[in-house]
């Protein structure tokens, strides 16, 4: 006995002749006898429509590879910010970063040893902490001029309005935005100063750090880059001394908060592209340092737990004291859809059994996913505050 062909002993395709003539008796592959017929299923009705259709997940070309690494890298541990010391050589920063080989360069260096360290030293410092806290009354001068700062920003964004534009992202207004930003931004940073201080020269070496803050004015776009930059000048001023390790918990509920809530209206005002996002594999198209604090504001919550970003009861109740749950409502605003297809990330990760985990795991993807890729640290800047070692 010869083998059957495969062919045969498979379905026959469906096709709109199937449908007219009888599909001819299928043969047995042991024993070349007639099987029962087959007949194509009756179709789809109104009364008996098609099941919903709901795609299985499948890594895309854009997905996280290294999640293996991430989980075995250990976490980012908080490290206090040495302070700058005269005599000072301030200088324009520029970019060096343009390899792998630099990115392994700058993480092996005390300045990124020391960036890295004071990220991971503000998430520390809102541990349990809500947004509504009290913080020093009155803040610090140099806090106070920070808020003052993006307060006068977000003035711009009303007397600065949308043109009319036919495009999903990129509103030309924004370059209006960014260029009075540009004019004016050597004069805000100059404020954040005492007066008649010998740090005055430092604000050219700020300045680029704040104007790469908040996108870019050419591309109209904003990612993590961006957000990392703010980091990079908050850091500077650390490193100068006018921010102090007890500013901390007001710098991130008060300050990096009003940063948070001014790149919110620029994103929707504006139509900001996102710069290098992951697409659905991404925890958020423009933002991650909110949910490394917004995280630790979550440790050791009595009741709130990383699955309860599931409950809409409790984003619409508590996101004003929480960043996490801020920037999974605001996810869940702009996206459309099933959760855990358009945003399967946070979807996993509210699986986790506790928030110092999504803490701890927040804090080596980071490092991971946006301060050791080459096409968002490309742009980071070096110059006497941060050095290229």
């Amino acid at each position: 006995m010869t083998d059957s062909d495969p062919s045969a002993a498979s379905p026959p395709v469906s096709s709109s002749s199937a449908t007219d003539t009888p599909s001819p008796p299928m043969l047995c592959a042991a024993c070349a006898g007639a099987t029962a017929s087959w007949s194509s299923p009756p179709p789809w009705s109104d009364s008996s429509p098609p099941p919903a259709y709901r795609p299985i997940r499948a890594p895309a070309i854009n997905a996280p590879t290294a999640t293996a690494s991430i989980v075995l890298a250990p976490v980012p541990q908080p490290l206090p910010v040495p302070p700058a010391e005269p005599p000072y050589r301030f200088e324009i920063p520029s970019k060096r970063i343009s390899s792998p080989d630099d990115i392994r360069r700058f993480h092996s260096s005390e300045a990124g040893r020391h960036f890295v360290g004071f990220v991971a030293t503000l998430s520390r410092s809102v541990r349990g902490r809500k947004l509504s806290d009290p913080v020093p009354s009155p803040l610090p001068a140099p806090l106070s001029g920070l808020l003052s700062l993006l307060h006068t920003l977000a003035r711009w964004i009303d007397e600065i309005p949308p043109l009319p534009h036919a495009s999903r992202y990129g509103n030309p207004a924004y370059r209006s935005w960014h260029a009075r930003l540009t004019d004016e931004g050597h004069g805000l940073v100059v404020a954040l100063f005492p007066p008649s201080d010998e740090l005055h020269p430092a604000a050219d070496e700020l300045l680029p750090y704040l104007l790469d803050s908040f996108g870019n004015a050419y591309r109209i776009d904003y990612g993590t880059g961006h957000e990392t930059n703010f980091a990079a000048f908050l850091y500077c001023l650390a490193r100068l001394g006018l921010i102090k390790e007890d500013d901390y918990p007001a710098l991130v509920l008060r300050v990096f908060a009003t940063y948070l809530d001014l790149m919110r209206r620029l994103q929707i005002t504006y139509s900001l592209e996102p710069a290098g996002s992951h697409g659905v594999w991404g925890l958020d198209d423009y933002h991650f340092l909110p949910f490394i604090f917004g995280s630790a504001q979550l440790i050791d919550h009595k009741y709130m737990k990383p699955k309860s970003i599931h409950n809409q009861d409790i984003l619409d109740n508590f996101s004003n004291d929480y960043m996490y749950l801020a920037c999974v409502g605001f996810v869940k605003k702009v996206k459309k859809g099933v959760f855990a297809e358009h945003s399967p990330m946070l979807d996993d990760i509210s699986g986790v059994p506790n928030w110092s985990k999504v803490n701890s795991g927040m804090l080596k993807m980071y490092k991971a996913e946006v301060l050791e890729k080459v096409p968002i640290m490309q742009h980071f800047l070096f110059g006497s505050l941060i050095k290229w070692e």
